[in-house]
C-alpha cells in the first residue's frame, strides 16, 4: 500500500504541536538512554505502533527503502500522519543513535516522495534539525575532532534538496561508518532558509520542538544566536562558487554510481563519472555491496573503481581492503566478471602492501588473495546451476555457458603465465572439474593441458 494510492491529504504540522511535545516526553526522556527507551516502549496494546518499534529497532541493517516500504505496509494511510508525529518525530529530534535517526529522516521523506519537498508537512523539522546538527558538527570540527553527525547532515541535506531516493539502497549502519569526502562535510553544506521557512507557520513549532529535549549550554547558545551560526572568515572563503560547482559535481557522481548498480551507463554518463571516480574512493562511500551489481552492468567501471580503491589509503575506506577483495571472489563466473579479473590480473600498477607495509602490484594482490578463491566460487555457482537445470528450476543454458567460459578463462591464464599447469596448488581442482565436465569440447581440452602438466598450444586452439 503506497501513500500514491492514499486519498489523504496532506497535513500541517502546526496543528499537532501538543503532541509532538507529549510525545517526546512520553517516549524519550531527557536522558543518555532515550535510544533504548524508545525501543523498549512497545506501546499500549496497539499492535501497529509496536510493529513500527520493532522495525525501526532493526532498522539499522536494513536498506533505507525497505524500512519505508515496511512502514508503509504496517501502517494504514490515515494513520501515518499521527504516527510519525506520537513515534518518528520524537526520535529524529531527540540524541537517539544516528542509525535510528537517519531511517526515520527517510521514512518521513518517503511519506511524501511524490510531491515536492516543500509540501512535506515535516519540511521544518527536517530543515530545523538539519541546521542544529550542522551547526554542532561545526563545532565539534573546529576543535579537530569527526563528529558522527557529519552523516546525519549529510543525509537530511540530501533529503531537503530533494535527492533523498539516492540514501534509498544503503543501509543506516553502512551510512553512518562511510567516511565523507571533504567537500561534503557539514560545513560545505548549505541550504536557502527562505525555501523552508519563509511564510511557514510550522517554523517556530519545529524550532521549539528541537531545543525542547537539548542540553542547557546549546539551549543558550540558540537563545544567543541564530540557528545558523556563521562560520569563521577562513572557512567561509573556502566556499567558492568553484567549490559549489564542484560538490554539485560529486554529488551527480554519486548518482550515477547508484544507478551503475541497476542499468548500464551509457557513454555520456561514464565520460562524467570516469573523472571523478579518485575524489569517490578517497574518501569512499563506495562498499563491497556495491560491487557486484556495478561488475554485472559496468564491468569498466567497476575496474576502474576497484583499482581506484586498491590505491586509496586505507584510513579513507569505508571498509578494510579485504572486503572489497572478498567481494570479487563471490562474483558468478560470467563474461563480466573474467573480464575485471583479467585486467585486474594484468594491471602492474603499484599499490601498498598493507601487510608488509612495503609496495605490491594490483596484479600481485588479485593473484594471491582473489584468483584461488574466484576459481572455487565460481565451480560452486556452477556446481547450484547444473542442479537447479536438473531439477528444472531454470530453462536457460546458465550451467553451459559458465563451463564453457570457465575454461577458456583457466586457459588464458594459462598462457599468459598467471598460473601453472604443472602446479598442484594451481590446477588441482580445476583438472577435477574438467574431468567431470569433459563431454564439454572446452573442458576437455583445458583438462588434456592440465593432465599433461604443460601449457600446450595444440589443445588450446581448441577452447
Amino acid at each position: 500500500m503506497t501513500w500514491m494510492s492514499s486519498s489523504l491529504p496532506l497535513t500541517s504540522t502546526s496543528r499537532a504541536s501538543p503532541v509532538i511535545t507529549m510525545a517526546g516526553s512520553r517516549f524519550f526522556p531527557k536522558s543518555s538512554t532515550s535510544s533504548q527507551t524508545f525501543i523498549t516502549q512497545k506501546g499500549s496494546g496497539d499492535p501497529t505502533r509496536a510493529s513500527v518499534v520493532h522495525l525501526l529497532a532493526r532498522a539499522h541493517s536494513l536498506p533505507c527503502s525497505a524500512a519505508s516500504q515496511a512502514f508503509m505496509q504496517l501502517v494504514q494511510p490515515t494513520a501515518r500522519f499521527q504516527l510519525a508525529l506520537d513515534l518518528l518525530l520524537p526520535l529524529l529530534t531527540s540524541s537517539a543513535d544516528l542509525a535510528q535517526r537517519i531511517p526515520v529522516s527517510f521514512i518521513l521523506y518517503s511519506m511524501y516522495a511524490p510531491y515536492p519537498i516543500s509540501l512535506n508537512p515535516f519540511k521544518s523539522v527536517l530543515y530545523t534539525t538539519f541546521v542544529k546538527e550542522r551547526e554542532l558538527a561545526i563545532e565539534f570540527a573546529a576543535e579537530g575532532g569527526f563528529s558522527e553527525r557529519e552523516q546525519l547532515v549529510w543525509v537530511l541535506w540530501k533529503i531537503l534538496k530533494g535527492d533523498g531516493n539516492d540514501i534509498g539502497p544503503y543501509s543506516p549502519s553502512t551510512l553512518t561508518k562511510s567516511p565523507l569526502p571533504p567537500e561534503l562535510r557539514a560545513s560545505c553544506l548549505f541550504l536557502d532558509e527562505e525555501t523552508f521557512m519563509e511564510n511557514d507557520p510550522d517554523y517556530s513549532v519545529a524550532k521549539s520542538t528541537i531545543t525542547a529535549g537539548e542540553p542547557k549550554q546549546f539551549a543558550e547558545q540558540g537563545a544567543s544566536k541564530n540557528l545558523l551560526s556563521p562560520l569563521p572568515p577562513a572557512t567561509e572563503a573556502k566556499i567558492t562558487r568553484e567549490a559549489d560547482r564542484e560538490n554539485e559535481r560529486i554529488a551527480q557522481a554519486m548518482k550515477l554510481v547508484l544507478a551503475a548498480r541497476d542499468r548500464a551507463l551509457t557513454l555520456t554518463e561514464q565520460r562524467i563519472l570516469t573523472p571523478l571516480i579518485p575524489r569517490l574512493t578517497s574518501p569512499t562511500m563506495i562498499t563491497s555491496v556495491d560491487l557486484p551489481p556495478i561488475v554485472s552492468y559496468n564491468p569498466n567501471l567497476a575496474y576502474q573503481l576497484v583499482v581506484a580503491l586498491l590505491m586509496a589509503l586505507p584510513n579513507n575506506l569505508a571498509q578494510d581492503i579485504f572486503v572489497y577483495l572478498d567481494a570479487l571472489t563471490l562474483l558468478p563466473p560470467t563474461l563480466p566478471s573474467f573480464d575485471l579479473l583479467g585486467r585486474l590480473l594484468r594491471d602492474t600498477s603499484a599499490i601498498p602492501d598493507y601487510s608488509t607495509g612495503g609496495k605490491t602490484t594490483i596484479a600481485d594482490i588479485v593473484r594471491s588473495e582473489v584468483l584461488g578463491r574466484f576459481i572455487h566460487e565460481g565451480i560452486k555457482w556452477l556446481d547450484n546451476a547444473e542442479r537447479d537445470e536438473h531439477e528444472g528450476l531454470v530453462s536457460d543454458d546458465r550451467f553451459a555457458k559458465g563451463v564453457q567460459n570457465l575454461c577458456r578463462f583457466y586457459s588464458s591464464l594459462l598462457k599468459l603465465s598467471i598460473v601453472d599447469a604443472a602446479s598442484d596448488a594451481d590446477s588441482t581442482e580445476m583438472s577435477h572439474f574438467t574431468l567431470r565436465h569433459s563431454r564439454f569440447e572446452e573442458a576437455n581440452a583445458l583438462y588434456c593441458i592440465l593432465a599433461s602438466g604443460r601449457f600446450d598450444p595444440f589443445y588450446t586452439a581448441m577452447i
